[in-house]
């Protein structure tokens, strides 16, 4: 079976890798870390891991790299003895490991194929393997199994959208989820949903949202003024952010901003897409708007004042946003993507509004929704209602955020529980704090 999943993966290979080049000759940036895929890797690049014991930590892209932080600096303080590494598949999940500073090594994640897993295995030699939510890799799994590596699944989740799927194939699951030594699951949900896959139920636990725990996040150790001064802001006009929008999100927040415009509010918008490379056909959607705009990237002139527009070309800098705003919205949740992470607002203290597509953070819309009495909207008029009524209730706004807030503060614990469920295997190792 494994030797058949070999081939099967060797020919999408070779039939993909021709337009994973073209794209990347399209967007005129070549396309990164090729080379780390294919298990080739500097004679240099692990050097940090000689002598000491190695944790791997998998994260697909941002959003679950960004979850892993606040574990990583916990797994640092535990074990400072040990080096991390850090995987990603997308190249925005390979920038933001580059700003993690506990981080040792980071590197893409190698493609699954056998030969390739294990020349990857025998550089980074780890003693303990971490895979953030759900990525179920069989050659990965295995060969980790194989070596005797335990591996364990941390802030495990099982969407919606995806369990009628891993259901339809649990009889290849079970296998598979058997050579996994621990699940550390989100929520009582998840860790059925992983048992009726046909996980070990002794190794299941819940131990609760890592995106909870507000020690994972850089927050800005700027103020105000000079989180303005940075981006090129007029001082003291009010801000709305719209994050992690996607396609045809931009439309309806630039159509809801020139009505906000239009009935009094001095207000400007910071609009970050979910992926940058799609600014380039933003731009021409902001030209054609007639509203004034500058790209982030951009020099700025001079500073931008109300009624203006931000088009975010950069990674990483979401928490410097919230932290100007007055209000947020929180896109792929207008359209049928699944919504993105709230508790980023919540963390600053930030009333946020979102679409009626939540289905991979449903529980969290829920809190969310119940801590600050409001959130929900169902389009670009009920987007448009509810700005212009919190933006005349600026009081409301802030002790709405404050309550999001202290609903994140009552949640937080998860990392201090998948520590726990992890300090057995690390002792199997020899591996003490």
């Amino acid at each position: 079976m494994y030797l058949l999943y070999d081939l099967l993966v060797s020919l999408t290979l070779l039939l993909l890798a021709p337009g994973y080049l073209v794209l990347g000759w399209l967007r005129r940036k070549p396309r990164q870390g090729l080379a780390q895929r294919l298990g080739c890797f500097p004679a240099d690049h692990f050097a940090a891991l000689r002598g000491r014991p190695v944790i791997w930590i998998h994260a697909v892209s941002v959003g679950e790299t960004r979850a892993a932080v606040p574990l990583i600096r916990h797994l640092r303080q535990r074990w400072p003895r040990a080096a991390l590494v850090l995987s990603s598949v997308t190249e925005t999940g390979h920038q933001i490991a580059g700003g993690i500073a506990e981080v040792d090594a980071r590197l893409y994640f190698p493609v699954d194929s056998g030969p390739v897993i294990r020349r990857v295995l025998d550089r980074v030699q780890p003693d303990l393997v971490l895979i953030v939510e759900t990525e179920l890799w069989p050659q990965f799994i295995r060969q980790c199994h194989l070596r005797r590596i335990p591996l364990a699944l941390v802030n495990g989740r099982i969407s919606d959208r995806s369990f009628p799927r891993y259901h339809a194939v649990r009889r290849l699951l079970r296998p598979l989820l058997s050579q996994i030594a621990c699940f550390c699951m989100q929520s009582a949900i998840d860790a059925e949903r992983i048992a009726c896959l046909g996980a070990p139920a002794e190794r299941i636990l819940t131990t609760g949202n890592l995106k909870f725990d507000p020690a994972g996040a850089c927050l800005p150790d700027q103020n105000d003024a000079a989180l303005r001064a940075q981006f090129g802001l007029a001082p003291q006009v009010r801000v709305l952010v719209a994050g992690s929008t996607h396609e045809g999100e931009e439309e309806a927040v630039l159509s809801a901003f020139r009505q906000l415009r239009q009935r009094g509010h001095e207000l400007l918008l910071i609009l970050v897409p979910r992926h940058p490379h799609r600014c380039r056909a933003l731009a021409d959607l902001l030209d054609k708007s007639g509203l004034p705009w500058r790209l982030r990237s951009a020099e700025p002139a001079e500073p931008l004042g109300a009624g203006a527009v931000l088009l975010v070309d950069s990674i990483g800098e979401m928490l410097h946003f919230y932290a100007l705003a007055e209000l947020v919205f929180v896109g792929g949740s207008l359209v049928p993507v699944g919504g993105h992470n709230l508790l980023e607002a919540a963390l600053l203290q930030k009333a946020a509004l979102h679409g009626p597509h939540m289905h991979n953070f449903r529980e969290i819309a829920a809190w969310i929704g119940q801590a600050q009495g409001f959130g929900l909207v169902q389009d670009v008029t009920d987007l448009t209602a509810q700005l212009d009524h919190l933006l005349r209730e600026p009081e409301r706004c802030r002790r709405s955020g404050t309550q999001a807030w202290q609903l994140l503060q009552r949640h937080a614990g998860a990392s201090a529980r998948t520590l726990e469920a992890l300090q057995p295997l690390l002792q199997r190792r020899g591996i003490d704090s």
